[in-house]
């Protein structure tokens, strides 16, 4: 049977697993999905199951107490003696402080004849290996900081956070999706005027499968003996960098993933539509008629969802963005009018507006000129499934010895792509429309 320690760490981690699924639904204002309630289930039946051993354990070691009343004080090794054990208050943290106490544990665990923590056994037991080595070569990060990584690779104002995401149990989930649209005439359910006592016509759903495979992100931080010196700088500097770089790759596969290994980007999924450029137009320019074709290629159901993605090169272009108001019977120009609409307090967006979307800057998107420099997307018909438990941390420090720098190891897997396969046909007119359009190469 496990520790404590060990059992009361494997009940956290499940409870904050299903917290974090329901606390994901209110977030986005909705019920749980039912591959949510399934997995929150399953983690809370596995939290039950942790809870029965817990109780076991602690009416073991009560009775191994009771045994041991009268055989004196019990010495512990010199390793073990006089350290600080979790307590409630500490759980997440499995008995430490802050981060960078955990790390200059982990640091005196590594050194040769150097002390090992019990509260880095009682952590990560399952990796432990003789000499403080684990099997993978290091200490699993506690719950606290790994939440607090996923924290800065997914904050609220991300562009994964946009999309439409599903927390899975296992590395890969299958949809059925139905691509039809409501006014086509042929394939899956239809609708038809009949007269009376006429047999009515039969229909049938036509749906496809879509299958998606979590890919793995990691990132390698190595940490110098000098941040070592400073526990407090070091952790804040090592949560932040992972969390920037991370959260970084994660965007920039939104837009421009291969979906080979990664999630398939908008500028490379087949649904995408290019709005094409103004005949004659100048290179690396962006028009007020840019953008008003490109708003007319999205679903009006979508527009209301959808928001501006730009490279910070176009943002003089946008500034300026605005096109001649003609008359009914003339096109002597008689005022202007102006699509760019500045943020009206905090409670906007940052950049303001294209005609009434939001706008966000992104070094994901190309530069100006160049397909991917604006992007008009609906991002909740943008799928991402992130495996539960978000991100796997460990550190040592065996990998970089010979140049007295530590190792911090985080692992995500995650995967995205668009919904629909193609972009949709309509009934009367011969463009088609898509939740994600871009704007063709001006060159």
């Amino acid at each position: 049977m496990n520790t404590m320690a060990e059992l009361k760490a494997r009940a956290s981690d499940h409870q904050m697993s299903a917290a974090a699924i329901r606390e994901k639904a209110n977030s986005d204002n909705r019920e749980l999905t039912h591959a949510e309630r399934e997995l929150m289930q399953n983690h809370l039946d596995a939290f039950d199951t942790v809870q029965a051993d817990i109780n076991l354990q602690a009416r073991l070691e009560s009775s191994e107490d009771f045994l041991n009343q009268s055989a004196g004080r019990k010495v512990q090794p010199d390793g073990l003696r006089n350290t600080h054990l979790p307590t409630s208050s500490e759980k997440g943290k499995c008995g430490f402080n802050h981060f960078g106490e955990f790390i200059k544990s982990v640091k005196d665990a590594s050194i040769s004849g150097g002390k090992l923590d019990p509260r880095l056994v009682a952590n990560a037991a399952t990796t432990y290996g003789s000499e403080g080595v684990g099997a993978d070569g290091g200490f699993a990060v506690p719950p606290e900081w790994r939440s607090t990584i996923m924290d800065l690779v997914s904050p609220e104002d991300s562009i994964m956070n946009m999309t439409d995401q599903m927390p899975i149990s296992g590395n890969s989930v299958t949809f059925p999706i139905d691509e039809t649209t409501a006014h086509q005439t042929t394939g899956g359910i239809l609708a038809y005027w009949d007269s009376e006592a006429a047999a009515m016509t039969a229909s049938k759903p036509s749906l496809k499968e879509m299958t998606v495979k979590t890919s793995r992100l990691t990132a390698l931080v190595p940490v110098t003996e000098e941040l070592m010196e400073d526990a407090a700088a070091m952790g804040a500097y090592v949560q932040r960098k992972a969390g920037e770089k991370m959260g970084f790759k994660v965007t920039d596969a939104i837009f421009n993933g291969t979906g080979v290994g990664q999630p398939l980007g908008i500028l490379n999924a087949p649904g995408t539509v290019s709005q094409a450029k103004v005949t004659s137009q100048t290179a690396t320019t962006l028009h007020a008629d840019n953008i008003v074709a490109m708003m007319a290629r999205m679903p009006a159901g979508s527009f209301s969802r959808s928001a501006w993605f730009i490279n910070q090169d176009v943002l003089p272009s946008i500034l300026k963005a605005g096109f001649v108001v003609t008359s009914a019977i003339s096109t002597t120009g008689v005022g202007g009018g102006a699509l760019y609409m500045a943020p009206n307090g905090l409670s906007q967006s940052p950049y303001g507006s294209l005609l009434g979307r939001p706008i966000y800057v992104t070094e994901a998107c190309a530069t100006l000129g160049t397909v991917g420099d604006i992007i008009l997307a609906d991002m909740s018909k943008y799928l991402t499934v992130v495996k539960a438990g978000g991100i796997r941390s460990d550190v040592s420090m065996h990998f970089y010895f010979d140049q007295n720098v530590s190792a911090f190891r985080f692992v995500m897997r995650m995967n995205g792509q668009p919904w629909l396969s193609t972009p949709i046909a309509r009934k009367n007119g011969s463009n088609t429309l898509s939740h994600f359009v871009t704007l063709a190469t001006r060159s």
